[in-house]
């Protein structure tokens, strides 16, 4: 048996769709555990894009079952929009599993979400508006609906009836805004039940079972280590844990079923939304990074920030999740610049720290030491060994893999599915 859990290493958008399509052709299931339709895997096969929001990347893996495990929420209009979008396209979903433990989200989370981040004004969080937090807090607050649930009306009703008991006293009183009907939630969901029950499966059992047979499971993260709600940069964070423990709680499978964990890291750094990032630019090259690495949100279009790779925050990532390996993204867009500058330590009040600060406050003030490195004006897009790489982009291989503790067994040279250098085998154990 082999479980392998896939996460990010920084902010998300690391590229962990296109690892976890290379790994797609050897897995036997391929597993969402965190996050909704906030999150978006952009994969390229053959020249052709897919973008997926709730869909495991594994979905285009014919060999492969996809599952969303119990720890997602799910928005069925979504979902279903995704799957009539892939089915137009010739890709068969009918293997699709979900738990039926896994979280609704529905309209009033998203309304909740969107006048809730309007409310806090300066102080907003950066959300999508996709309902991800409140449907979350109703999970915490055991207010929230399930799967299972839309499989006897009498209670999903009796459930949106206790949700909005209170949603409809906050709606009115503190953001003037109109009551939302429970009768019209609850016939709207019911409306999806049929469509949705040949897909409703113990999840949980069917993994362990296929551990168990020697099958090989990989587990799909959303968002990145930096996003966790309990290890991220606090509030601003998602709502659930995108981290390698989290794959557990989210998934259903025991700690001593996992052999690998992958760090996806992208040779520079991206972050959208609100919350810290020493390595921010501000400058042409940040707009350079932004239009050559195409960096604007799959689920929002909105810009993301962009700035140079920070060793410290990989680091962080590769420690507190064990990480076995890290597969390196979009290395190609690194070529053309002279001289490549990685932060390998910040300047905090006068003081050089060489690690990522657990208090906040020290890590809002930090500021980025840089190492500079020399740079390539080679294409990278046709490499495919490491030898073929040129000397100074082997040389910041080599170099980030020092700084971040964590050896780097793959590296993507442009967006397809074949553009991607291996060094090591990322199924199997860990001294393949």
């Amino acid at each position: 048996m082999a479980g392998v859990i896939v996460i990010g290493t920084q902010w998300g958008d690391e590229g962990k769709g296109k690892a976890t399509d290379q790994l797609g052709d050897s897995v036997d299931f391929v597993v969402r555990y965190s996050g909704g339709n906030n999150a978006g895997h952009t994969v390229v096969v053959n020249g052709e894009s897919f973008a997926m929001h709730l869909l495991p990347s594994g979905i285009l893996n014919e060999n492969a079952v996809p599952c969303i495990g119990n720890g997602v929420v799910v928005d069925l209009a979504v979902l279903f929009q995704e799957i009539d979008e892939l089915a137009a396209r010739g890709v068969n979903t009918d293997r699709l599993l979900i738990s039926p433990n896994a979280h609704l989200i529905t309209s009033y989370h998203t309304t909740m979400d969107k006048v809730g981040e309007r409310f806090l004004g300066k102080r907003k969080i950066g959300t999508t508006g996709r309902g991800i937090g409140p449907a979350y807090a109703d999970k915490v607050n055991r207010l929230g609906l399930r799967v299972q649930d839309l499989f006897d009306a009498s209670i999903l009703r009796q459930k949106v009836e206790a949700a909005l008991a209170q949603k409809n006293q906050l709606l009115v009183k503190m953001y003037n805004r109109r009551e939302v009907d429970p009768v019209q939630i609850t016939e709207g969901l019911l409306e999806y039940a049929e469509r949705v029950r040949p897909h409703v499966a113990d999840v949980a059992r069917v993994l362990n079972k296929g551990l168990d047979e020697g099958k090989t499971v990989l587990f799909e993260g959303a968002q990145a280590h930096h996003l966790d709600v309990d290890h991220g940069t606090y509030p601003y964070v998602t709502s659930s844990n995108p981290t390698a423990g989290g794959a557990l709680t989210g998934s259903g499978v025991g700690p001593t079923r996992i052999e690998r964990v992958i760090g996806i890291a992208k040779a520079y750094t991206t972050r959208v939304g609100e919350g810290p990032f020493p390595t921010e630019l501000f400058d042409q090259d940040g707009e350079k990074l932004r239009e050559i690495g195409h960096e604007y949100g799959v689920t929002t279009g909105r810009k993301r920030r962009c700035g140079w790779f920070d060793a410290l925050v990989v680091e962080a990532a590769t420690t507190y999740n064990g990480a076995t390996d890290i597969f390196l993204t979009k290395l190609d867009v690194l070529s053309g610049w002279d001289r490549i500058p990685v932060c390998v330590a910040y300047d905090i009040n006068g003081e050089r720290v060489e690690t990522l600060p657990a208090n906040q406050t020290d890590f809002h003030h930090a500021k980025p030491i840089y190492e500079y490195l020399d740079g390539w004006t080679e294409d990278l897009s046709e490499c495919r060994t490491f030898e073929d790489l040129p000397v100074n982009a082997q040389r910041y291989v080599r170099r980030l893999e020092e700084l971040c503790r964590c050896r780097i067994s793959g590296i993507g040279v442009g967006p397809g599915r074949e553009q991607v250098v291996m060094l090591h085998d990322l199924i199997g154990p860990v001294s393949a």
